[in-house]
């Protein structure tokens, strides 16, 4: 048995679960790993979140208490050992909005109507103090992923990324710079759980949500409506933006804006992300995600108001052809997790 493994004996020992029998669960783009415990009837989950990596356990733990507190459905803590990175955590189930959807094409709406209420919930209430607030030029610099990773593996060469920053990071002072709200980053529908029987906006299962930080109120709407994970429909996305400008008071014209500047940022990012999953990390699946992200891009950099954006996008980037993919592919190591 390995010192980790030991670890997690010791702690599932400490909380009462150390007979418990023990599945593993699909893990995401982290170095976290999850399992579900059974114990009779009872069942939970435990993540295993190892010191030194990019996400920290307390950071998980404080936000889940922060969105527990709104009403909201986090995983609920049963037993934590955040110096180790362990967490004993309420099973919320299998009911991902991606998968549910995928059986029954009639629930998307409802769910992605209560997983816009939560969004409308979580940004009326303050903020956690102490969150990281990005600038625009911050946000500008993470997008330049896409010149700095994705363009050099697609075609051998990037360029000088000082004109693309700073026309991006002009766009998003203009049109999503004004005043922050809690956003939990990787809001999409393989971070969601469907929990009916519960009440309005608890019925939304969280996961995923331990980046949370300061942001813009479009940006999570992005997140949910442009998912890079699966298509959702033009016309079930523009009825749920029409439901948080609705309930949230947001001017339609200058949100419309304010929702093409945020998506173009995050696809830019994701392009980077993808790439270099696949280069470094040797998780080459997420190539095959960058086609749909890139049609994302492509939708909002048609907005009137990213123009000099969507002509630099156009000088500089290559189209992500089959081609282009097979060769970033091929320069992906081989990992396990291929």
């Amino acid at each position: 048995m390995s010192d980790r493994e030991m670890l997690i004996a010791a702690f599932l020992a400490a909380a009462g679960w150390d007979n418990a029998d023990r599945h593993h669960l699909a893990g995401d783009a982290s170095d976290r790993r999850y399992w579900r415990l059974a114990r009779g009837s009872e069942t939970a989950v435990l993540m295993d979140n190892p010191p030194g990596g990019a996400d920290d356990p307390a950071a998980f733990a404080t936000m889940a208490r922060h969105l527990a507190t709104l009403g909201l459905s986090p995983p609920r803590l049963i037993a934590t050992d955040l110096t180790q990175g362990l967490l004993l955590l309420e099973d919320l189930g299998d009911g991902l909005f991606a998968r549910l959807v995928a059986a029954d094409p009639t629930l998307e709406e409802p769910l992605y109507a209560a997983a816009v209420d939560v969004l409308v919930r979580l940004q009326a209430a303050p903020p956690p103090i102490g969150l990281p607030n990005l600038s625009a030029r911050d946000w500008a610099e993470a997008a330049a992923l896409a010149l700095t990773v994705y363009m050099p593996a697609a075609i051998g060469t990037a360029p000088d990324t000082g004109r693309f920053t700073a026309t991006l990071a002009g766009m998003l002072q203009t049109h999503a710079d004004g005043p922050r709200v809690l956003i939990l980053r990787d809001y999409h529908a393989e971070n969601l759980l469907w929990l009916p029987d519960r009440d309005g906006p608890a019925r939304v299962g969280l996961l995923d949500f331990q980046l949370g930080q300061l942001g813009q109120p479009g940006y999570d709407l992005v997140s949910l409506l442009q998912d890079a994970r699966r298509d959702v429909s033009p016309t079930i996305e523009a009825r749920m933006i029409d439901r948080f400008v609705t309930a949230t008071g947001i001017d339609a014209k200058s949100f419309a804006a304010h929702y093409a500047a945020l998506g173009a940022q995050r696809a830019l990012r994701i392009l980077g992300i993808f790439a270099r999953l696949g280069l470094v990390a040797g998780k080459p699946g997420y190539l095959r995600l960058i086609p749909r992200v890139w049609g994302q891009l492509q939708r909002n950099l048609a907005h009137p108001d990213l123009a000099e954006l969507a002509r630099i996008c156009a000088e500089t980037l290559p189209e992500p052809t089959p081609a282009i993919l097979a060769s970033i592919e091929a320069q992906c190591p081989i990992s396990p997790s291929r």
